[in-house]
């Protein structure tokens, strides 16, 4: 982002002006990062190199509130009925309550995780557990927010499986409004 100075001078006299950098809207604008988390080392990953890249510097008190990450973690909506090449089973109740505690049970373990990774580095976090297709729901999560970036691991599916399963970085990169910064996972040869 360019800084733009001002000269100003209160006698008038050359040589005794000083530099004073001038504030924007933009430049005094809260930097919304939305952080896009699962159970996946490759998301831990993205966060840790989100952190280290992007809020390298400490943050100053009076700078506290000027960023904000979101870290959103979308979980799957279940399914109480099978359905693969037979008569549609239904589950009972119960087990429709236990799948859905666990799922909300594993959401608050990962985003915790995550919070924890923050308030190390000392970034403000904020948390929020969605319910739907991951791909449809960064993006929706993305624009209700507002966010000026998100981040999202890649899991490094190869071009078969990425042409069946889909791949949700790809899909958040082609559809939201803002930049899209896909962190992919370090390479296995380079931790030899």
């Amino acid at each position: 982002m360019e800084t733009t100075t001002a000269e100003t001078s209160s006698t008038g006299a050359e040589g005794a002006a000083a530099h004073q950098p001038l504030t924007t809207a933009e430049e005094k604008r809260k930097m919304k990062l939305l952080v896009a988390m699962d159970e996946s080392d490759g998301s831990f990953y993205a966060l840790k190199w989100a952190l280290d890249h992007i809020f390298c510097y400490p943050i100053q008190p009076d700078l506290e509130e000027s960023n904000m990450i979101t870290l959103v973690h979308v979980q799957p909506i279940y399914q109480p009925f099978i359905y693969p090449a037979g008569p549609v089973v239904y589950a009972a109740p119960a087990v429709i309550d236990a799948v859905k505690q666990a799922q909300a049970q594993n959401a608050a373990a990962i985003l915790s995780r995550a919070l924890h990774i923050c308030k190390e580095r000392k970034i403000k976090a904020e948390t929020l557990i969605l319910e739907g297709d991951p791909k449809d729901r960064i993006c929706q999560a993305a624009e209700q927010l507002h966010a000026d970036l998100i981040v999202i691991g890649s899991r490094g599916l190869g071009t078969i499986k990425r042409a069946f399963l889909g791949s949700v970085s790809s899909y958040c990169a082609h559809h939201v409004h803002c930049p899209v910064l896909i962190v992919k996972p370090p390479s296995k040869e380079a931790h030899k």
